[in-house]
């Protein structure tokens, strides 16, 4: 327990410090961006190959990655139906992107830190970021894809703008629909994240080592990967003011918070624990990764759409000041 909470408070001693340093503004406007975009693209792949090359590839695919899957699906599920039954009536893209703010982890700038000072391995954050990067995001794409489709071609109708725009809010051509799944299983071979994570594992399972020098300069990059990460995440928090009411999502983020913070991690404990009968550290693993708050990804994609962009950033935000405490309470409880 005690290895626990001094894990979770170097993690907090690092955001803090990077809160400060956006608060001062000693890096400038591009600080943490650049930031980001270095742990990203170089150091994060690093750290991830250099942990997965020496890793058990069984562990990294094995149960962890089905409760990983599972557990975000089925707390997606419950938001869309919740959405549903209960709250104010929202397009269909929005509610994609609700279901993905009360079940897409941050895998990367939280999971990784967290997997690595509080689990014990960097590693461990592995099959959840593979789900998310080689499965889940070729589900939402294709969801916001469709509905987004759906209500051009609704909103051309209700226009009655003429044949113009008809023609401009027409039917997606089955190609273009084909060219942007194809591009869009591109882009997700060609992420770093996934290169790194694939030839670690590629080099665990097959043996395969780097030369001393090459592994060395791997190993030091890597280094970099989690400092990067949370001094970044540290300097995203400043100005950060949720739940305004004058946006009129509040009870939309209020949902999709909890079900982020509180039913996906009791998903995967039930999953993890009396479904597949993991214990110990396996069923914290399973717990704590569960208790991520929503990834940064769900604001992009949102961003991305223009649709439910309010209730992205204020999940994001409500839910990444809460997860730590949240997932402290689950180490107490489960360790």
């Amino acid at each position: 327990m005690v290895e626990v909470l001094s894990g979770f408070t170097v993690v907090w001693v690092i955001i803090l410090v990077g809160y400060l340093t956006g608060r001062t503004g000693v890096l400038g406007t591009h600080g943490q961006p650049v930031l980001s975009r270095t742990a990203f693209f170089v150091a994060s792949p690093a750290l991830l190959f250099d942990t997965l090359a020496a890793a058990d590839v069984q562990s990294v695919l094995g149960p962890q990655l089905v409760v990983a899957g599972a557990s975000a699906l089925a707390a997606g599920g419950i938001y869309l139906l919740v959405a549903r039954l209960l709250l104010p009536r929202r397009s269909g893209s929005e509610t994609v992107i609700g279901a993905l703010s009360a079940s897409m982890v941050n895998s990367a700038n939280l999971g990784i830190p967290i997997a690595a000072y509080v689990l014990g391995d960097a590693a461990l954050a592995a099959p959840v970021l593979i789900f998310q990067l080689a499965l889940y995001t070729p589900i939402y794409v294709a969801s916001l894809d469709a509905t987004t489709a759906s209500e051009a071609r609704a909103r051309g109708r209700g226009a009655g703008a003429g044949h113009d725009a008809g023609r401009r809010a027409g039917p997606i051509r089955p190609v273009g629909r084909w060219a942007r799944f194809w591009r869009q299983v591109g882009h997700i071979a060609l992420n770093p994240m996934i290169i790194g994570s694939a030839l670690g594992l590629v080099f665990s399972a097959t043996g395969w080592q780097l030369p001393g020098p090459v592994g060395e300069s791997v190993s030091l990059i890597a280094g970099a990967s989690i400092p990067a990460m949370l001094l970044a995440f540290g300097m995203s928090l400043v100005g950060s003011r949720p739940l305004e009411k004058a946006a009129g999502r509040r009870a939309d983020v209020a949902v999709a918070s909890v079900i982020k913070l509180i039913v996906h991690p009791a998903l995967a404990w039930v999953l993890a624990g009396p479904v597949m009968g993991l214990e110990g550290d396996a069923l914290l693993i399973a717990v704590v990764l569960g208790s991520l708050p929503t990834a940064q990804n769900v604001f992009v994609a949102a961003s991305r759409y223009e649709t439910g962009m309010v209730m992205a950033k204020d999940t994001v935000l409500v839910t990444t000041i809460v997860a730590i405490p949240a997932m402290i309470a689950v180490a107490l409880l489960l360790a």
